[in-house]
């Protein structure tokens, strides 16, 4: 692109939900009113050219990487759920690009509004009304003996869980070049302070603060009298191996999208990434407000701290 031509916004929507393919079509077209060049997936084009008809034939509606590389574009909006900004930070995780999400599913702990503020999301970015917040991800090493077998990344967990349902896997932990514990179970979740809202809270983790910098280790269903969470220092390197015994293997997802087999003996190493994923944020609430928010907690009673009224009395 020339510094004549227009600004590029990369949309990425769950086109096989009815609900973002109408957010799709009217983010491409506010974009373009605004004088934006809305970048989409070819596929994505196709879906949305197939179910929204002639909407769009007046919007020139840019295919990414062929038109225009997704590194030229300035923000990347993201129209789903949090799996569909999970597929989005696995599609731009080679290039610096921030993505805000517009949450049409349900919890949507990574998106920063929701359906009903989808025009003012448009203007946030028309305006570059917002910040860029880096969120730790994992760097996730797969070893079988001395051999590498394979490598991945994620940004909410690493997860080795067991491949037979009838059975459990047995495991080791390790901490920092250190064994902690063996036992059997269901799985073991890794997980950053984003992901401790996800897998990792399922299986019985702490909800860690996105501003903190640890690590999250939280065991599946441990046949162990001691099977906590464990936080580590975010320079740690949690790692754990697969026992050697016959037929034991065991399957490592990353964000639950991308996984491979773990043969026995297997030894999985997970250390933070030198690359963090890059979120566009314009609401800056409180971690605690959000927490609220998205997992409907009760607050009823609370009445907030004793305050003096400029009379001296407390209120």
């Amino acid at each position: 692109m020339t510094a004549a031509d227009p600004r590029a916004v990369l949309v990425l929507a769950h086109t096989g939900r009815p609900d973002a393919v109408d957010a799709a079509a009217t983010v491409a077209e506010d974009l373009h009113h605004a004088g934006l060049r809305p970048v989409m997936l070819e596929r994505d084009i196709r879906d949305l050219s197939a179910a929204v008809g002639d909407r769009l034939r007046a919007v020139p509606v840019a295919v990414a990487d062929r038109e225009i590389p997704i590194e030229r574009c300035e923000v990347g909006m993201v129209l789903g759920g949090d799996g569909s900004i999970l597929r989005a930070a696995d599609l731009v995780r080679g290039v610096d690009l921030p993505l805000m999400g517009v949450n049409l599913g349900h919890v949507g702990f990574l998106a920063e509004s929701e359906r009903t503020q989808l025009g003012d999301s448009v203007q946030w970015v028309v305006e570059q009304n917002y910040t860029v917040e880096q969120r730790m991800a994992l760097d996730v090493q797969v070893f079988s003996g001395s051999d590498h077998i394979g490598s991945s990344w994620a940004l909410n967990e690493a997860s080795i869980e067991k491949a037979a349902r009838e059975r459990m896997i047995e495991l080791v932990v390790e901490i920092d070049g250190a064994p902690v514990s063996t036992f059997g179970c269901d799985g073991i979740v890794m997980a950053t302070p984003t992901g401790s809202t996800a897998y990792a809270f399922s299986a019985g983790g702490p909800v860690v603060w996105p501003e903190v910098q640890a690590l999250v280790l939280a065991p599946i269903s441990a046949h162990a009298l001691f099977a906590r969470p464990l936080v580590v220092d975010p320079g740690s390197m949690m790692a754990v191996e697969v026992l050697q015994r016959d037929d034991e293997h065991g399957v490592l997802w990353c964000d639950g999208r991308r996984s491979m087999t773990l043969p026995a003996g297997a030894r999985v190493e997970v250390t933070r990434s030198s690359k963090p994923v890059l979120l566009a944020r314009v609401h800056h609430t409180p971690f605690s407000q959000r927490l609220v928010e998205k997992f409907n907690l009760p607050t009823t009673g609370w009445r907030g701290p004793a305050r003096e009224t400029p009379g001296g009395e407390a209120s």
